[in-house]
């Protein structure tokens, strides 16, 4: 049985490779964009100009508010019916994990950014920083500490949200398992695979923040 189950993974290992590779492919593009997303945003509430705060809170908000299977099927679905244009399926999905994660990013930053002193940034204005400089320079290097294990749990939201993609057509690891599933039947084989593919992307993730947090508490 178990020789048997182990053939069916090594025949199967092309197939399972391209769908991991998928998989990987939405999940580092998501985090990529995401994080780039998110220190902009963060950046932007932390200004404090009204003008800027309604809509990014209006974003915000959305993306909290409405499931990202929602964001998905209208985004997918919805978009050529409104514009007559459409996405991929794969830059569909990693467009809404960015936005969606981008949101969760930048309200890690903004939380880090206020969270430090105000003499900061007044010393950095009177030793004549523009705003850019002092953001490089003295500011986010500063919250980098405290913005880094909650920013890492959020990367570990979006591999395991990036399994939805599997709803709008995408071929990752999931959906190529659901196929070889329904050709072989054996569920529990391929089903224990996938636990231990997201288990083995996810856990060090979580290990790595657990550690920076306990490390940097002390620093």
């Amino acid at each position: 049985m178990a020789s048997s189950g182990l053939e069916l993974l090594l025949i199967s290992a092309p197939q399972l490779a391209k769908g991991a590779w998928q998989t990987l492919s939405i999940s580092a593009s998501s985090i990529f964009f995401a994080t780039l997303g998110g220190v902009l945003y963060g950046v932007l509430r932390n200004l404090g100009k009204r003008w800027l705060d309604v809509p990014l809170r209006v974003y915000l908000e959305l993306f909290r508010a409405i499931p990202v299977l929602v964001w998905l099927y209208l985004l997918f679905f919805g978009l050529p019916i409104f514009t007559g244009t459409s996405l991929p399926s794969f830059w569909c999905a990693v467009l809404v994990l960015s936005l969606w994660g981008a949101s969760e990013v930048g309200e890690v930053v903004r939380g880090a950014l206020q969270s430090l002193p105000r003499g900061q940034r007044e010393a950095g204005v009177a030793i004549g920083l523009n705003g850019w400089q002092l953001y490089r320079h003295v500011l986010l290097p500063q919250a980098l500490k405290r913005l880094t294990p909650p920013t890492i749990n959020v990367y570990t939201r979006i591999i395991k949200t990036s399994s939805l993609a599997v709803l709008i057509g995408v071929v990752d690891v999931v959906k190529v398992g659901q196929q070889i599933i329904e050709r072989t039947y054996e569920s529990v084989l391929i089903y224990g695979f996938l636990v231990l593919f997201f288990f083995l992307l996810c856990y060090p993730l979580s290990v790595a923040s657990r550690a920076l947090e306990k490390r940097w508490s002390y620093a």
